[in-house]
């Protein structure tokens, strides 16, 4: 292979692996302040979520406040009625967190998977990160369309 033909299978697998900042609003963030939202693989904005695949999300954000713990909610708003999405991990200190939190900047990572019995709609995504008052590191919403 050519270097030529090298560098366009590098570009093309590049773009398979690149996330595209999130357009998101800040619902209500009180003990701390986004940066970046990122889903990957996003390409596009709204992001495509495909069912029976799993995305990564990572939220940099500053906490103003110091907490022991934190705890993940999310919930998916249908027609303005939020309905609540389980997650595999809610502990927030297992997922790039290391607790106690400080007042500090942190990337907050973990999985999403978009379940193939998940109907195909668009929706938005409100994602809450709490602190051990129950008061939001960050809240943030994002619309999403899951497809097939």
């Amino acid at each position: 292979m050519d270097v030529r033909a090298a560098s366009v299978v590098l570009f093309c697998l590049m773009g398979f692996t690149f996330a595209v900042p999130v357009k998101y609003l800040d619902c209500g963030s009180t003990s701390g302040k986004v940066a970046v939202v990122d889903i990957n693989p996003c390409l596009n904005d709204p992001c495509q979520l495909h069912k029976g695949q799993s995305y990564s999300v990572n939220v940099t954000f500053n906490s103003a406040v110091e907490s022991q713990t934190s705890k993940a909610v999310v919930h998916g708003i249908v027609a303005g009625v939020p309905v609540p999405f389980p997650l595999d991990n809610d502990d927030g200190c297992k997922c790039g967190i290391q607790c106690p939190i400080k007042q500090q900047d942190y990337n907050y990572v973990t999985s999403l998977p978009v379940k193939s019995i998940y109907p195909s709609m668009k929706l938005v995504v409100k994602w809450e990160l709490k602190d051990d008052g129950e008061n939001d590191l960050f809240c943030i919403e994002f619309p999403v369309q899951i497809v097939g």
